[in-house]
């Protein structure tokens, strides 16, 4: 049978379908119709991610009866080692996918990008990023939409929320979340010196329908405004973007990407919904910790990452220390591999 990595429990899956198929036949199953989907959601999922494996498996056993009927051949065998490095590529990418289990890592994901101290250097260095993020979500077919932003006085962004919608983008953009560092020679310093930026990066799920937040109408602040584009000039001509501001707990949030009122506030609404249910899970996590442990908390200056650009270049994730020397891919959106290393070793440290 192949195995990889060990991560991936073939009849532990198997024993997850038949649990999840025996409950389902149960009488009463369909009464809860939000539980009842959450179930046949969950065993879509195990039976997908089995039926993806069984087919790796398959093409592991072909190859080998191949290379068994023709190890002489020189060209073959260079072919042959070509299908099982993409065969192997497979696995590990499968065998990753495995490793997104929260509750919300199949969902979208709300990145939040705020520009740190230092003017239009860190307003730069936010633009940069949301920039690196749009294209990690274009390489990875997902669709991306900016729904709140504010412009640099120069150049740049202070700071914006992006909506990443897709299955899993959560599971994967999470490992992003915290203080990102560039040390470059500053384009806006005449002198050309090097300059040290920063901007954190915050992650939350977007939350289903199936998980109920209660939001009471006098709890909340509804104000609106006419939207800005870049320089102060308005995107439209109607009081159309939206603020949100939660009372009890001061969380403000606002959506200006949308056509309409309507639509900017039902955005706005979502969000608002996302930060409550993280602000519930942070306090739940805080009065477990003594069991678990204290969680290093993302605070500025203790950043997560750092991007150099002089005298070197090389990023580096300081959690993982995983880095590379290709600085110019990874503004390009090409972050697979930091993210990777990250949840690899979070597996590994929950063993």
């Amino acid at each position: 049978m192949l195995t990889y990595g060990g991560i991936f429990d073939v009849e532990n899956k198997k024993k997850g379908i038949e649990e999840l198929q025996i409950e389902m036949s149960r009488e009463g199953f369909w009464g809860d119709s939000g539980a009842a989907n959450k179930q046949v959601s969950k065993l879509k999922d195990l039976k997908n991610t089995l039926d993806s494996w069984q087919s790796l498996e398959a093409k592991y056993a072909e190859l080998k009866e191949l290379v068994s009927l023709d190890a002489a051949d020189s060209a073959f065998l260079s072919e042959i080692t070509g299908e099982f490095e993409r065969l192997e590529a497979g696995v590990a990418k499968l065998e990753l996918a495995t490793l997104l289990s929260g509750e919300l890592d199949k969902n979208s994901a709300i990145l939040s990008i705020n520009s740190g101290a230092g003017g239009t250097e860190a307003c730069d260095w936010a633009a940069m990023l949301l920039r690196m993020y749009l294209r990690w979500a274009e390489i990875n077919g997902y669709k991306a939409s900016v729904i709140d932003i504010l412009e640099g006085e120069e150049a740049g962004i202070k700071n914006v929320t992006v909506l990443i919608e897709g299955e899993y983008a959560y599971g994967w953009l999470r490992a992003e979340s915290g203080v990102h560092r560039l040390v470059r020679i500053s384009p806006f310093d005449a002198n050309k010196r090097r300059h040290t930026s920063f901007a954190s990066i915050g992650v939350i799920a977007s939350i289903s329908e199936e998980i109920n937040i209660e939001i009471k109408p006098e709890e909340l602040r509804i104000d609106v405004y006419r939207s800005k584009g870049a320089g102060g000039q308005s995107v439209n001509t109607t009081d159309s973007a939206v603020r949100i501001t939660h009372l009890p707990t001061g969380i403000v949030v606002q959506c200006q990407n949308e056509r309409s009122q309507y639509q900017n506030k039902h955005v706005a609404m979502n969000i608002l919904k996302a930060r409550l249910f993280e602000k519930m899970q942070k306090e739940q996590e805080e009065k477990m910790s003594k069991h678990y442990g204290e969680k290093k908390k993302i605070e500025w200056g203790s950043q997560i990452r750092s991007y150099v650009m002089h005298p070197y270049n090389m990023v580096k994730d300081h959690r993982t220390e995983h880095e590379t020397g290709n600085v110019a891919a990874v503004m390009d959106g090409k972050i697979d591999e930091f993210i990777e290393a990250y949840l690899k070793q979070n597996v590994n440290h929950e063993k």
